[in-house]
């Protein structure tokens, strides 16, 4: 059975199996794990995303769990933007602690009209569209990721998907259009922009490209790229 909440657990750095600690800590390690035995480490997102970042979600937003660590750090950005404190500003006053969305905010996942499981797949596919936004997914790259992914240990569900998303052309206008809420726009963006560190014109585009598509504010896309900025450090050599 397909999860997507696990899935968006994996690419953001939940405990990765046969390393017995977080992404965070032994980055390097792991994903050189992954890439030589990735059956027993099931490090999906080495093996997917690749360490091209070279940045890690860190801290409380761990602690969350991918669904919810996305929803705190969209509703937190958001709470900034809305003060109208300079990005910069913001992030400073900042305690350092991610919390969820308060229960009555449209951003707490369980409020998603779609559904919870829904939207989680969205924005599982809004990671990988980001992640692929630098045409460094060839075919050769793709056989290479579904190798690994057969040898992972993930359901065979979870593996169709990822083949599909991985060899189906990128689709924003079909991202955007599944973001139904202004809560869920931001949240769309803050899944991207957590799945990359644009380093290219092509990730800077596309970033770019999604922010116009989902009519977000420039100042917002300012408070996302701090908050986010503020949750990442850079991975272990």
């Amino acid at each position: 059975m397909l999860d997507p909440k696990k899935i968006l657990d994996d690419f953001l750095g939940s405990n990765v199996p046969g390393v017995g600690t977080s992404v965070r800590d032994t980055a390097g390690k792991a994903t050189q794990l992954a890439k030589d035995n990735p059956l027993a480490t099931g490090a999906l997102a080495a093996i997917l995303l690749g360490t091209g970042t070279g940045r890690e979600v860190a801290g409380s937003a761990l602690k969350l769990g991918g669904l919810a660590a996305v929803a705190g750090l969209a509703y937190k950005a958001y709470q900034n933007y809305q003060s109208g404190k300079a990005p910069a500003e913001a992030t400073q006053a900042s305690t350092g602690e991610l919390a969820p969305p308060p229960d009555d905010s449209s951003f707490r996942p369980e409020t998603a009209p779609q559904g919870e499981h829904e939207f989680a797949l969205v924005l599982v596919r809004a990671m990988i569209a980001a992640a692929r936004a630098d045409g460094m997914v060839d075919e050769a790259e793709k056989a290479r990721i579904i190798e690994k992914l057969s040898l992972s240990g993930i359901n065979s569900d979870t593996q169709e998907f990822l083949k599909n998303e991985l060899s189906s052309p990128v689709d924003v206008d079909g991202l955007v259009a599944a973001a139904v809420t202004d809560a869920q726009k931001v949240e769309l963006y803050t899944a991207s922009r957590l799945a990359i560190d644009p380093k290219t014109r092509a990730e800077r585009g596309y970033l770019d490209l999604l922010a116009g598509r989902l009519k977000l504010p420039d100042n917002l896309i300012d408070h996302i790229e701090a908050t986010v900025a503020d949750v990442k450090v850079t991975s272990p050599a």
